[in-house]
């Protein structure tokens, strides 16, 4: 769990701090990339070290918690510095990757499970 907490720590100070010099991808949207990797990193790392998924509710809370969690940051991020902006698709890659992070996990755990 270390890992999670570490890698959860790293995405709040990124969001909230001016990122300058992030690498181009070479897209118009390389911003809903970067949200969108980052989040599924976030919802594979929670998921697996929580392993929720022996009970089902549980699974429901941890997903809940983190779509919760992305919602909150990106509104935090426009509050709290002037140069970052709310992005209602920064919000949906933010919640796409947590959902495919969320089926990575579980798959890898069933098929570790049998």
């Amino acid at each position: 769990m270390p890992i999670a907490i570490v890698y959860t720590i790293a995405l709040v100070i990124a969001s909230l701090i001016n990122l300058n010099g992030v690498p181009s991808l070479g897209s118009s949207f390389d911003d809903k990339i970067y949200h969108f990797i980052a989040y599924l990193g976030l919802g594979f790392l929670w998921i697996t070290y929580l392993k929720p998924k022996k009970k089902k509710r549980n699974l429901v809370i941890v997903f809940l918690c983190l779509i919760l969690f992305g919602v909150v940051l990106e509104v935090m991020q426009h509050k709290l510095n002037p140069n970052r902006t709310y992005d209602t698709y920064d919000l949906i890659a933010n919640c796409l990757g947590v959902i495919l992070g969320t089926l990575i996990a579980t798959q890898i755990s069933r098929y570790n499970l049998k």
